[in-house]
């Protein structure tokens, strides 16, 4: 059966996040980058289809074609590592080190961003036909995300922040699922049917995806969008950095392995003690 149960794949998500912590910088930095750029496409394709069709819950549904994608070539989304790489630590695996997780997410995050930040340019390029003229339609929409999530959250000051950070959270609870759920089966199509919910979800409802963001606002900032790339990094990146870090570890990576890893001894259902004293009496 293409089915995996779940003491199963969590053994695979601790061994996927040992592996990881043991690739060379190179694979890292070429993996991290391939899968920003591939997820900038997938937002920027998403961003078009809901300007060009009126309806955000169809670009919510064909997002997920980049991260489905991106997964099955084995490329690493900071995302992804946040939730995997400390599950190997926690369960002592030889030679795994809080350094040696340090230096992978550190990797991964600027790999996602310089490949997610080439994208950026390249759509630049062409919603204004090389910089020659006004952004189209869909540059000017990125703008404007841009924009309401830097300074939409700044001018509620603390509890714009503590809603990115809750976002931020939310999100990766959505798309460390996806990576999860695509462990659940052993098939393509498994995998893609149980990547593709989670991460509809998280598009669709407005969460913050760190690397979904280094898309946006880069791209924002050169298709003219009224903020600074210190507005985009103290009232975005940053603080959904750190939510996506919460929300993927907490929510899915440690209760998975609390629960499937980690399980205590079962123990022998009361009523099969007393008749066992019984019977001996």
């Amino acid at each position: 059966m293409s089915y995996v149960t779940p003491a199963d794949f969590t053994r695979k998500m601790i061994d996927a996040g040992e592996a990881k912590v043991f690739m060379s910088t190179r694979d890292t930095l070429i993996r991290a980058y391939m899968a920003g750029a591939i997820l900038a496409l997938a937002a920027a394709f998403a961003v078009t289809v809901t300007v060009q069709t009126g309806q955000p819950l169809v670009g919510a549904i064909l997002f997920p074609v980049g991260f489905c994608l991106l997964y099955l070539m084995g490329f690493d989304l900071l995302t992804g590592v946040f939730t995997l790489v400390p599950l190997a630590l926690f369960d002592r695996r030889p030679g795994v080190t809080v350094g040696g997780m340090l230096r992978n997410w550190t990797l991964v995050f600027f790999g996602n961003f310089a490949g997610a930040a080439t994208v950026a340019l390249m759509m630049a390029v062409i919603f204004t036909f090389g910089f020659s003229e006004a952004p189209n339609d869909v540059g000017r929409r990125l703008g404007s995300i841009g924009e309401g999530r830097t300074l939409g959250y700044a001018a509620h000051g603390a509890a714009g922040m503590l809603t990115l950070f809750i976002r931020g959270v939310l999100c990766n609870w959505m798309v460390s699922t996806g990576v999860v759920a695509a462990m659940m089966s052993n098939s393509v199509s498994g995998k893609v049917i149980a990547m593709w919910m989670p991460i509809m979800v998280f598009f669709y409802m407005g969460f913050e995806h760190s690397i979904v963001n280094m898309f946006l606002f880069p791209a924002g900032l050169m298709l003219g969008g009224e903020f600074t790339f210190m507005d985009y990094l103290l009232w975005n990146e940053l603080p959904t950095v750190i939510g996506n870090l919460v929300g993927g570890l907490t929510f899915v990576g440690l209760t998975l392995y609390a629960t499937h890893a980690r399980t205590a001894p079962r123990r022998e259902p009361a009523t099969r003690r007393l008749n066992a004293g019984v019977a001996a009496e």
